[in-house]
This record gives C-alpha cells, structure tokens and sequence, in this order.
C-alpha cells in the first residue's frame, strides 16, 4: 500500500492505496479539501457560514450539504436537540473558536433551537446543472458541523480517489476513516492512555469513527462535546466507536453516543459500537462483544 499524509482542517491525514496516488489526484483531493473548508468552516472568517453568525441570513452551500443537513436534522431530534449544530456559540464562549483562544469567554449557554432557527433546501440553479443548499439563519447563531463534517469530507475524498480507478483505498482523518479493500485491524485507542488500546477492531468495505473527550480538551473539564441544550461538556461518556456503510453517518452517531440512549439511534441508523463510560465500564452491540479486550 502507498500512503501519502498531509494537514488540513486541523487533524493529521493519510490516504493509503493499491498504487501511489498521481498528481492530478493529489491536487483534486486537495482542492476538495480545501472548498469544504472554505465552505463551511467556523474558524474561518472567510468561510460561506461566516457570513450568518452575526446577523442571520442565507447562504448558499455546495449540494453535498443537503446529505449533511438531513443528517444532523435527524440527530437534532432523536437527542432532543442536545446534539445541535447551533452549539458552536457554546464552544466559542468555551474558549474553543478563532484563534483558539482556549480560555472561556463567559459562563456556558444553551444552543437556540435548530428546528427553529434554521431551514434549508436543495435546489438546481438549471436543469440538469449541479444542486445547490440554500441555508437560512434566522438570527444571530454559529453552526458547527464538527460532529459529522469531518465525516463526510472522509467519504468525498474516499469517493473522488476509487472514482479515479483506485483500489484497496484507505481514507484516514485522524479518527475517521473509510476503507474499502483487504480487512484492516485497527486498534481502539484508551481516552485515558493514548499509548494504550481497549480493543482491536476488524475493518472492511465500511467507516470507522471514533470520538473521545481527551481529542480535543483544554482546561479543567473542558472539550469539544458539548450537550447543546445546557452548552456544557458532557461528563459521562468518555469515548465512543462506531462502524456503519459511510463516515458521514459513523462520525455523527459517534457524537450523539455521547447524548442519547445506543437503542433510539438503532431505530433509524444500522451501525456497530463500541461505548465507554467515564468511570472505565464499556458497552457494545453485538456484533462488537469480541472486539474489547478483557
């Protein structure tokens, strides 16, 4: 397997193939990259979203956002709106914004009501040209879309690269990853010992995403998952694992393990996971009872 890594939207990538990947792939998936950045970043004050966290108003957004969207409108309400794309004013005032400041900027708040405060359509500019989301902000409000953005930017780039003819493509963001080829072993990283591992997981032809309190934390008690509802950090779930068909769908289920019961999730999502508790105790569905160590 040839393996080529580069930085971008702050983590660590390798995007691993059957054959090394030519330069007229590297410079598309860079330039994929680097528009899904431009478009939808909150630390950016350049960004397409930017430009509603002030005052509200429309934006226009590339069609992929339509599958981002409905996502996080299913979330939104299976968690009753602790998990909120509006919780990225939480996170700023929590020191976590521009600059990384990380240093909160006063006390936590609640995220407005996503259902409310947002609405958003795909539409095509012309027959047979490409769609477009119209998304509007109704008043003040910044959106973050970290919970399963990533995710997605995960399968655009697995998509771009096998829609390019190569095989046994391994897409890998820090800890998101879509794979398709030969199984791979990935280990389970411990949110308390990143030098130590819970399990070991077998991957193939589907998305492994992992979220943790330790990913991004800052502070006494501080990081990056919030419960939208109160704006605080969430205490009681210290890392989650999720094996389902896309990265979209396993980084956004990763995040709302964090915030509702696995069984209400399993009512509309097929997905594996893995849960582990702040005080050491682990649950799984079935399909991942032989992937812990005892």
């Amino acid at each position: 397997m040839d393996a080529w890594s580069f930085e971008a939207i702050g983590t660590h990538w390798e995007i691993s193939a059957g054959a090394p990947l030519d330069a007229a792939t590297r410079a598309a998936v860079s330039g994929l990259v680097s528009g899904y950045d431009q478009a939808l970043s909150r630390f950016r004050s350049d960004s397409v979203l930017a430009g509603l966290f002030h005052g509200g108003g429309t934006a226009v957004l590339p069609g992929y956002t339509a599958e981002l969207l409905s996502l996080y409108d299913s979330l939104d309400r299976l968690t009753e709106g602790r998990m909120n794309p509006l919780v990225g004013g939480s996170l700023e005032l929590l020191g976590y914004g521009p600059g990384y400041r990380l240093t909160p900027q006063g006390p936590a708040s609640g995220a407005p009501d996503w259902q409310r405060a947002v609405q958003w359509e795909s539409v095509q500019r012309e027959a047979g040209g490409p769609a477009e989301v119209r998304l509007s902000l109704a008043g003040p409000g910044t959106i973050d879309v970290g919970a399963a953005g990533k995710g997605q930017l995960v399968d655009l780039v697995w998509e771009l690269v096998t829609g390019r003819g190569y095989a046994s493509v391994v897409v890998d963001a820090g800890s998101d990853m879509r794979h398709s080829g030969p199984a791979l072993r990935v280990g389970l990283e411990h949110p308390f010992d990143p030098q130590q591992a819970i399990g070991v997981v077998q991957l193939q032809d589907r998305a492994l995403c992992a979220s943790a309190i330790n990913r991004r934390a800052w502070g006494n008690g501080l990081h990056h998952v919030l419960d939208a509802s109160t704006g605080l950090p969430v205490n009681a779930v210290a890392a989650t694992w999720v094996l389902a068909r896309d990265a979209m769908t396993a980084d956004g289920l990763a995040t709302a393990l964090f915030l509702t019961d696995p069984s209400l999730l399993a009512a509309e999502f097929d997905f594996d996971y893995v849960r582990m508790f702040s005080d050491g105790r682990a649950e799984y569905s079935s399909a991942m009872a032989g992937v812990l160590f005892s």
